[in-house]
Order: structure tokens, then sequence, then C-alpha cells
């Protein structure tokens, strides 16, 4: 049997080991997270969010604006397969893997309430060790859960995504998706069309694409002024939800973004349709802004720079009967 100074030297072996091996893990993990959230501070994040209502899982066509593809959505509550006008509230998620609990949700939060996890590893990962050793080791065993679930989730969702369907089996039906070469949108454009088998084509006018240049700005504007009040009538509810958790994370940074010099630089139709009653139009915008991150305090730069830039996203607008346009998901370009 042991002594217990061997005991003690294995424990402090293996807790060195431990903490040599997290603190390289935060050391890969800490500059590139900060390289994101420097880089792609402006609204949205610099992911791409929102819903594009049965069409939240087809990329839209590329445009002279846009030419390469768009990025997946990294948030979005439109589930795969789902109907039509999904954007307009968050459903429930359930099943094998679902948000709202589902089986192994179920499962996971009762090996957790029950104190299994360790039986299931025989007596943990970290089985034996004590006092800081054994809580690491538990937080260890939480978060192998947490990413063989999300991992699981990530193949469910992959296997039951419809693959993307355009309007080009009907491309004979009429023109694609038209480009705008100038500065701003408006102006004797003419209108785009969907060509979706179940969807009937939108005619865009001049004056809409004048609402999608004022939203660009307007969405920013309220952004920065951290005006969620503003945001509410501008964005769907959705956008609201992501925009507000984005700000959170900065008032728990203790910082604040700041975008102005909004300038579009060119911007064209990608597609435009109607679901119901709802109409959707999606526009590919190069725009020039400045954005820096300040800290609340002091008001230095933490990120960014006083150096305008540019950007390239693509916008989905929605409009219900009677309503304004409202932004509906933006995502980024590849």
């Amino acid at each position: 049997m042991p002594g217990i100074w061997e005991t003690n030297m294995n424990f402090s072996q293996r807790s060195r080991s431990l903490f040599k091996t997290i603190a390289v893990v935060l050391a890969l993990a800490l500059p590139t997270a900060l390289a994101i959230s420097s880089a792609d501070a402006r609204v949205g994040g610099g992911m791409s969010s929102g819903s594009r209502g049965s069409r939240t899982y087809s990329a839209p066509p590329s445009t002279t604006t846009a030419p390469g593809s768009t990025s997946q959505f990294n948030r979005t509550y439109t589930q795969p397969g789902a109907g039509m006008n999904s954007a307009a509230a968050a459903p429930a998620r359930g099943g094998l893997f679902g948000r709202g609990g589902g089986f192994l949700g179920g499962l996971a939060a009762g090996f957790l309430g029950a104190g299994l996890l360790g039986m299931l590893f025989g007596g943990g990962l970290f089985g034996g060790l004590g006092g800081l050793s054994s809580i690491i080791g538990l937080v260890i065993q939480i978060v192998l859960v947490v990413l063989v679930v999300r991992l699981a989730m990530s193949w469910w969702q992959r296997r039951h995504t419809p693959q993307a369907a355009y309007a080009n089996a009907d491309a004979g039906a009429g023109p694609g998706p038209q480009a705008n070469n100038r500065g701003g949108l408006g102006g004797g454009l003419g209108g785009g069309f969907g060509f979706g088998a179940n969807n009937a084509p939108l005619e865009i006018k001049p004056d809409d694409y004048e609402a999608f240049e004022r939203l660009l700005g307007d969405v920013q504007t309220a952004w920065s002024n951290e005006d969620v009040a503003k945001l509410h009538t501008l964005a769907t509810p959705e956008m609201v939800s992501y925009f507000e958790q984005d700000l959170g994370q900065n008032r728990a940074r203790n910082v604040v973004n700041k975008v102005s010099g909004v300038k579009l630089l060119q911007g064209d139709l990608a597609e435009s349709w109607r679901e119901g009653e709802t109409d959707y139009a999606t526009v590919a915008l190069r725009f020039a802004l400045t954005d820096k991150t300040l800290d609340r305090n002091t008001g230095a730069i933490v990120a960014g720079s006083e150096q305008p830039g540019e950007a390239t996203e693509v916008w989905t607008f929605a409009r219900r009967p009677g309503g304004a346009w409202e932004l509906s998901a933006i995502q980024q370009t590849n």
C-alpha cells in the first residue's frame, strides 16, 4: 500500500498536469476569442443570425455585391423543415436533443441531479483526488457531457437539414437576381422575383430599396446607442433578442460598441418572395463604417479604430400586411 507521502506526490503531479492542460487550452482559446470579438464587434457580432422563413436553410443566390456564398446561420429560431413564417416566434425544441428538454436533455439532467456522472466514469475521471482537483474534475465531466450533446445535436441537424433549393430549376420562367452596381439601392432598380413552387413572385419597388438603405443606418445607430426600444421598431423580435444578448455581453465586459459613418456603397437584390401574408427580400449590402469598441469608464478604444472600414453582408427584411419592413436576418459572406 502506498504511503501518505507517495499518495500526496501522485496527487501533486496529477494536479500540476491538470493545471498545465487547462492553461494550454486557455492560452490557445483566449487570443482567438479576443480576435473574433475585436474584428466583429458591429451589430450582429459578425455572425449569421435570424430567419428567412422557409428559406432559412437555403443560401440566397450570389449577386454582384456578394458574389461568394453566405455562412449558415449560427443563431436561428427556425427549425429544419419548419413551415412558413417561422421567424415570428421561437418554437419549443423537443424531441431527442431538444433545447426545451427532450429525451437526452432530461437524461443528462437526471444524471447530474442524482450524482451518477461519477459512476459512469468509474468513480469520476479524477476519482480519488480531493479538494480543488475533485471540483475541477466534476467541471470537466460536465463540459465533456455538454460537448457530446452539442456534437450529437449538430449531427442530428445536419442529417435533417434540407438541401439548398433555389429558383434554378425555374430559371427559364424569368430573370434572376438583378444587380445594382451603383451606390445606394433605390432609384429605378427593377424588382427581383422568387420562383419557389409555393411562393408568389414579389416586386420590390424603389421605395422598398430606400427603406432597406434607411434601415441599414437606423439599425446601426440604435445598436450604438444601445436603444433596445428603437431596435424593436426596426427588427423582428428574434433579431432583437440576439441584439440584447450581444449588448448584455458588452455590458458584462464593461465596453460599448460604437458604429458611425455608415454609408451604403453598393447593393443589389438577391431574391424576394412571399409566404402567406409575409413579404421577404434578401439584399446584399457593401457599406462603409467606423467600428470601435470603447471602455465604458474611460472612453478608451479597446478594439477597432477611428479609421473607416468596409463590410459586406446579406440582410433579409420581412414585412407584414400594412406594416413596415423589418430586419429579419443578417448573414456573413464567405
